[in-house]
């Protein structure tokens, strides 16, 4: 088994079969009130989860928030430049019943952050 950046590929008898490793949401804001709001705790609508039912088996998922800066570092990993950086954060509670779930990150997320994407991604396994 090989793992790229997007895909894990898997050599069965010849065959290469591309297996998904995170899911797409959307930043929808923050937790709020009717005044005041909580930029602690982050609103994200996870694509093809719709009932609070769904939402359990995201619970404890890691979320990256990946945004492009204006001046290039090394990257930690790579060891190469890069504009790209990343605020982890993870699922943690669903938010109502509608599919949406609560997030918190490492860093609170900027305010350009809402209507962005996050890729959720499929682990840590809870199963």
């Amino acid at each position: 088994t090989t793992t790229t950046l997007l895909y894990t590929i898997k050599f069965e008898q010849g065959v290469m079969q591309p297996t998904k490793l995170f899911s797409k949401g959307i930043v929808t804001g923050f937790r709020r009130g009717l005044r005041n709001q909580t930029v602690t705790t982050s609103l994200v609508k996870i694509e093809g989860v719709t009932t609070k039912k769904d939402t359990e088996f995201y619970h404890g998922k890691r979320i990256a928030y990946i945004y492009r800066a204006q001046k290039a570092r090394k990257n930690k990993v790579t060891k190469r430049e890069t504009k790209l950086r990343v605020i982890w954060g993870k699922v943690r509670r669903a938010h109502g019943s509608s599919g949406v779930v609560r997030a918190a990150f490492k860093k609170n997320l900027p305010p350009k952050a809402i209507g962005a994407t996050v890729r959720v991604m499929l682990y840590p396994s809870r199963i």
